[in-house]
Parts: structure tokens; sequence; C-alpha cells
């Protein structure tokens, strides 16, 4: 296959092809996400409610988070997360999103 995928996977399972969005946070995001850090993780839950998001979450040494998301092309991905109160006040700096397979149970 085109994308690097074997052509045949192990029976019962299943790749969804999503994005992986990274986003750098500036060099003072500790102090300053503090006043948009429940806008931001209510928004986050929202999406993952409606099946947006499939995970989120944030190194420990605030460097950068890391989003798995459904969209239909890598300009919607980024879209989604440019549209985050961090990005939108300065706590990132930087979205960048790279094709991912999410594996799981063919069904599940």
């Amino acid at each position: 296959m085109s994308d690097g995928r074997p052509a045949t996977l192990a029976a019962g399972i299943a790749v969804e092809p999503v994005w992986l969005v990274e986003a750098t946070y500036a060099p003072d995001a500790a102090e300053t996400r503090k006043p948009f850090r429940a806008e931001h993780l209510a928004r986050i839950a929202q999406l993952r409610d409606a099946g947006v998001i499939v995970e989120a979450g944030a190194f420990a040494d605030v460097s950068s988070s890391v989003v798995i998301l459904r969209a239909a092309s890598e300009a919607e991905a980024l879209a989604i997360c440019r549209d985050d109160v961090y990005l939108r006040n300065g706590v990132w700096v930087e979205v960048r999103a790279r094709p991912f397979g999410l594996v799981s149970r063919a069904g599940s």
C-alpha cells in the first residue's frame, strides 16, 4: 500500500488514519497557562466526548502537548488546535500535524 502499512493486517486488528498534533509551549507556559487552563481542559473534554479527540495530554516538563484527533485533513486538524485558547493567548507557540495510524481491535 502507498501509505506504508502492510497490505494485510492480523485478524481483528484495524488501523484508523488520524492526526497527531504536537503543540509546543512557550518557555513561560507553566505560569501563563494558569488563567486559561480550565477553559482549555473543558474544550479538550468536549471534543473527546464528541469523538473528535482520541487522546490528549502534555509532557510533565511543559515542553509540548500531544493531541490525537480525527480530521479530514492536516489543515482541519491544525484548525481545531489553532482554535484553542492556549494558542490564541500565546501559551502554545506552534502546532504541527502528522498522519498517524491508530491501532485498535476491529469493531471496537
